[in-house]
């Protein structure tokens, strides 16, 4: 309960003591291994999932088999295939775990029930959506428009550890790019 409390705190500090055992009731603790999936592509979802700890990462394969990472989630983060669960359609991205994890999982169709009758959970579901379109966004600019080695800088600051925690590859392929440019960016960044 009160990773719980902390963790909707940062959405909004003020709330009562009956929403935090309704959000409790509604959730249940898993642990999943290394490699384990989560979300299977193709897949009509009908979960969302609070990351305590661990890295997930979503992600889709290209037509030529090459893994695109969307977004790496690390600890006291929300996920889910939001599009998947709004318009109730399979999954565009594949979830799994890049390490071992815990995570709390709720079925969103129970959420969304929440959020229509209660308004504490109306405005917490209000502020996770907007959390998520901007780390969509914030991706979609830093692909736009920083370059690899920006890019990389970013990650470092946002993830320091990340480097000792995941794949190098894992690492490129969140960059959207090869192992090989990554080897290079790293070797000039660390030679300063």
């Amino acid at each position: 309960m009160d990773f719980l409390k902390t963790f909707t705190e940062d959405y909004f500090p003020s709330q009562s003591d009956a929403f935090a055992e309704k959000l409790s009731n509604l959730l249940t603790k898993k642990k999943f291994k290394k490699k384990e999936i989560i979300v299977k592509l193709k897949e009509i979802p009908s979960k969302f999932y609070i990351l305590k700890k661990g890295i997930v990462r979503s992600y889709m394969v290209g037509s030529q088999g090459k893994e695109h990472i969307k977004i790496l989630y690390t600890k006291n983060n929300i996920f889910a295939p939001m599009t998947a669960l709004i318009k109730k359609k399979p999954s565009l991205y594949s979830f799994d775990c890049l390490t071992d994890c815990e995570i709390l999982e709720g079925n969103y169709t129970d959420l969304l029930a929440l959020t229509n009758s209660n308004l504490e959970f109306s405005i917490l579901y209000s502020k996770i959506l907007e959390e998520m379109y901007v780390r969509t966004d914030n991706k979609i600019h830093d692909l736009s428009i920083l370059n690899a080695t920006e890019r990389f800088k970013k990650l470092k600051k946002e993830k320091p550890t990340i480097e000792n925690l995941i794949k190098q590859y894992h690492i490129a392929s969140y960059l959207n790019i090869t192992p090989t440019q990554l080897s290079r960016i790293k070797k000039e960044y660390y030679s300063k």
